[in-house]
Parts: structure tokens; sequence; C-alpha cells
């Protein structure tokens, strides 16, 4: 998520500073000025790289914060797919994985013990 997020902080920053960076493919419904998906890019892309880093420390609203920008970020490359649809599958790729690996992390789930008593 962190590396997802500064990547996608970066593909905003290229967005924002020069329109002709992704060049739209055919005609979708969902249609934002390149300027607009840069904003975007940029936003999403913090919120999940500082989740990222929360996962990383194992915080507590880390889990549940990625599950949920996860979502968000697989939503947004969906709509992405026009500008870049290589990046956007990848991307999507990575952000059902990363909601996965999320969702089914047993390590902190309360279980018995595997040590055998005395």
């Amino acid at each position: 998520m962190l590396v997802s997020g500064c990547l996608g902080v970066l593909n905003g920053i290229a967005a924002i500073a020069k329109d002709d960076v992704y060049s739209r493919i055919g005609d979708y419904v969902y249609a934002f000025d390149l300027t607009t998906w840069g904003w975007i890019h940029l936003v999403i892309g913090a919120l999940v790289a500082v989740t990222g880093w929360g996962v990383l420390k194992d915080k507590d609203w880390a889990r549940g914060a990625g599950i949920g920008f996860g979502a968000l970020y697989v939503v947004e490359y969906f709509l992405f797919l026009p500008y870049a649809p290589v990046w956007s599958v990848i991307s999507i790729g990575i952000g059902v994985f990363v909601i996965w690996a999320l969702a089914t992390d047993h390590s902190r789930a309360p279980g018995p013990s595997t040590t055998k008593p005395a």
C-alpha cells in the first residue's frame, strides 16, 4: 500500500503538472479533465500511503482503513482505465490482493495456544 500510494501521488503530480502526460483512448462515460484526475490520484494516493505506513506499524485503525481505501483505490483505477489501461489493470490487481491480504490476516486472530500443556 505504501508503494502504491506513493506511485499514485506521482501519477497525480504528473497529471496536474502537464495535461498531455496521459492521452485519452476512446470515448467513455466517466470522463474527467486530466487535472481533476491528477488531484484525485494525489489525494487517494496520499491516503493509501499513510494507511500503508499504518499497516506496517501494526496500528489498529490501519486494517479497516486499508480495506476501505483499497476498495476506493480499485474503483479509482477502474474509472481511470481509458487513460492508462495496462497500469490500471495492474493497479486493480494489486488493490484486490491488498484487500484480500488485510481481510484474511490470521496472525492476530485469537485462537487456541500452540504450546502443549505440561
